[in-house]
């Protein structure tokens, strides 16, 4: 294996110095970024369309919301399933399921539930079925994945005809935001009993109240969904009677897939293929706001990464600049911090430019970096550093990386798995063992630093390398309990440093969302806001 390792280091090394070749003096093998403009919205369509087709780059692991923590799922999911509240392009939030909501007391929250709303199945929607969707994620047997979102909730009633009322232990601010994306997603009471263990499989269905329904599920191939002429919101009626998801796992399929004009469409498009798709007269790739964080998940406390001297000694011997150019053809930048500039959007200019100018940074400088290695006295051991065959992206990113250990005296070793077997990296203890290091680009559901901070709490779910800081827990825990939003923007100051200092995980770039859609059709926010937002039936007609 450690041929292997040293093989594939070889290879990052050219991959990384062809993108040094243009670099500018003293940029690192940083070459000039390429220009592109983020666009908040894209035309408004000229009329309907008989059917919508779009590429998806994975089969997504579920369509039952509490399991939907995933790009691949919640693209889909979104269309089909709503939320109390919605999440807009701008990551702000207003009125969904729920007409209303309120907090009368630091740690209640009371939402009045729309009348007159329709399922797929044609019932009409209640506040059991709100108290019952919510639930499900208190429910130990179930095992949601947005437990965390729920972990402070003592009680979830209906408390009026059309009120549903949460009781918390403690204030928790991110409750109410985190009712717009996958955690408040609300379907049918009935059909978790008519589905049982198949709810949201390709095997069963679900029953929600979005813009699309779900129609046929062929696995390995295509999701296919049908506008739902019952749907409430006249504004967000489809444009399309038919909507199929076309699952292409090869990257190289789907951009010829978008040339071609097979699929009207595509999130998560390679980018080393933007030029050629603007080149190829067929369709434009949008740019739009992201939430998210390329980074280095650790995950293994007990190898030589639970040393954050170690860490930080990786983190300086990745060419963070020219990992943006090889990984992602220049699209984005370089960061030292777990959290994108675009979740600080709303603090105040002064507490916003704090929250990065004042991180230290973590700069390319492999001499060091070896010497780092070498004082803490873990040269020769060996990372394991999982990847799967998922874009150009998670290759360069694991070739990189498996180049800067072995440059600073570590080994390192690549271990490549199946997209799903990936995924489960995300939710499953067992499938991470034996794995040091995973990629992943983490965004987050809401418009606050504080989500990303929630989940590197000692024994969270997402904390995946079981990192333990008791003056990080206590000044998340003191910014989660904190109504007013300035006031919480400023205590995010605090643990946004301590992860620097710590790097939990490595922070490697941000980069913009991508969507891609051909010449026939238009409509659609480029946002990232699209994995709880029903952004398909905006598209349209040109």
């Amino acid at each position: 294996m450690r041929n292997k390792s040293l093989k594939l280091a070889l290879a990052a090394s050219a991959v990384l110095a062809l993108a040094a070749c243009s670099a500018s003096p003293g940029a690192g093998a940083g070459a000039a970024a390429p220009s592109y403009e983020v666009t908040a919205n894209t035309p408004a369509p000229s009329g309907d369309l008989d059917k919508l087709t779009w590429s998806i780059y994975a089969e997504p692991y579920s369509l039952d919301y509490v399991y939907a923590f995933d790009y691949a799922d919640n693209q889909v999911l979104s269309n089909v399933c709503e939320s109390l509240l919605r999440l807009n392009e701008d990551m702000s939030v207003s009125p969904g399921l729920a007409t209303k909501f309120e907090n009368p007391t630091p740690t209640t929250w009371v939402y009045t539930i729309r009348e007159g709303v329709k399922f797929h199945d044609g019932t009409t929607l209640t506040a059991d079925d709100v108290v019952a969707s919510m639930n499900r994620h208190l429910d130990p047997k179930v095992g949601s994945f947005w437990y965390s979102v729920y972990q402070n909730v003592e009680s979830i009633k209906k408390s009026g005809p059309n009120e549903v009322t949460v009781t918390s232990k403690v204030p928790d601010a991110l409750f109410n935001e985190s009712m717009s994306g996958a955690a408040g997603v609300i379907a049918s009471a009935a059909s978790f009993k008519k589905f049982g263990a198949n709810y949201g499989n390709s095997s069963g269905g679900v029953n929600c109240t979005g813009p699309f329904e779900l129609k046929k599920w062929q696995s390995g191939e295509k999701i296919s969904l049908s506008r739902f002429d019952d749907y409430w919101d006249a504004d967000l009626k489809a444009k399309s009677k038919e909507l199929d998801f076309v699952i292409m796992t090869d990257s190289v399929a789907r951009v010829n897939a978008m040339k071609s004009g097979e699929v009207d469409g595509g999130w998560m498009v390679p980018p080393n293929a933007v030029a050629e798709l603007n080149a190829s007269g067929a369709g434009q790739v949008h740019f739009g706001l992201n939430t998210a964080v390329q980074s280095l998940v650790v995950s293994n406390p007990d190898g030589p990464l639970g040393n954050a001297e170690v860490r930080k000694a990786l983190l300086m011997a990745i060419d963070r600049n020219g990992l943006v150019q090889a990984a992602e053809a220049g699209f984005g930048k370089r960061t030292n911090s777990l959290t994108s500039e675009s979740v600080w959007t709303h603090a105040d200019p002064a507490t916003r430019d704090a929250a990065f100018k004042e991180l230290a940074d973590y700069p390319y400088d492999v001499e060091a970096a070896a010497k780092i290695v070498k004082e803490q006295a873990v040269d020769g051991q060996e990372i394991t550093i999982t990847t799967a065959p998922m874009g150009q992206g998670f290759a360069v990113v694991a070739q990189a990386t498996a180049a800067a250990a072995e440059s600073i005296g570590l080994k390192a070793k690549i271990n490549t798995v199946t997209p799903s077997a990936y995924t489960a990296l995300f939710s499953d203890p067992e499938a991470r063992k034996g794995t040091d290091l995973f990629f992943t680009s983490w965004y987050l559901s809401v418009g606050d630093p504080q989500e990303m901070f929630s989940v590197l709490r000692s024994g969270d779910f997402s904390n995946y390398g079981q990192w333990s800081n008791k003056d990080y827990d206590k000044a998340v825990n003191a910014g989660l309990q904190t109504m007013d939003g300035a006031e919480r923007f400023t205590k995010s100051l605090e643990p946004q440093k301590i992860l620097n200092q710590e790097v939990p995980w490595l922070p490697l770039y941000e980069s913009p969302t991508m969507m891609w859609m051909n010449d026939k059709v238009t409509g659609a926010s480029p946002s990232v806001n699209f994995l709880y937002f029903p952004w398909a039936a905006k598209i349209g007609k040109k």
